[in-house]
């Protein structure tokens, strides 16, 4: 039997009201909602629908957004700490200084997406995708990208450390001053990059990696040598 939709619209719903929605097994619509400092901790909200809402300094911690749609929202400082959000779509949204430790973000999609200053630290994150996003500042340590095809992605300043780019491709993007210790980008594409400010600590971290020869020259430059 379809789930009865219930649409929150230009509402600043109360957690109680949520609550009281999804005991009835409602699907939930939030539309022009400013769901702000609300606390939605722990909720059951698989399937929901978030559109041009605001969830600035909301806590989702370990709620569960498996599926869940979210499209030109507003939600800085937001914390999805553990919470379950696998398949779920982000689009034109943003999440700067968001808090996704420990979350479950297999098969999500970030689009277009304000992501500075994020922290995905722990998380599981199998068939994650970043699209034309803005990563800078953001702590994505030890998360792995081999074989993906990065476009347009913005890894300025990111601390990118024990990172796995092996046989990624690089369509646009920078990793202007990126933290690389122990990141791996053996047969990476990168000649669409901007290298720029990279401290090449290892050459093996680059081995078979393609790169144009105004970006092989830089990164000699940043070991200190001189390019005659």
């Amino acid at each position: 039997m379809p789930r009865q939709t219930i649409v929150f619209n230009g509402d600043a719903p109360t957690r109680a009201a949520v609550e009281s929605s999804l005991a009835a097994h409602h699907l939930l619509v939030f539309e022009d909602c400013d769901l702000s400092t609300t606390d939605l901790s722990r909720l059951d909200l698989q399937d929901a629908v978030f559109r041009n809402c605001q969830l600035l300094e909301t806590s989702l911690y370990a709620a569960k957004l498996g599926r869940t749609r979210w499209t030109r929202c507003r939600a800085g400082h937001a914390d999805f700490e553990s919470a379950d959000l696998v398949d779920a779509l982000f689009e034109s949204c943003d999440l700067n200084n968001s808090s996704w430790r420990r979350a479950r973000l297999a098969s999500s999609t970030f689009r277009s997406c304000k992501l500075t200053g994020a922290r995905f630290e722990e998380t599981s994150h199998l068939a994650l995708t970043f699209e034309d996003s803005l990563l800078v500042g953001a702590d994505l340590r030890r998360m792995s990208f081999r074989k993906a095809l990065l476009k347009g992605l913005d890894f300025s300043d990111a601390d990118l450390s024990g990172c796995d780019f092996r046989e990624a491709v690089f369509e646009g993007g920078s990793l202007r001053d990126a933290h690389i210790r122990d990141t791996r980008f053996e047969e990476a594409d990168l000649r669409e990059a901007d290298l720029g400010g990279l401290k090449l600590a290892n050459a093996r971290q680059f081995l078979g990696a393609t790169v144009s020869a105004r970006q092989a020259a830089e990164m000699v430059r940043s070991m200190g040598l001189n390019v005659a």
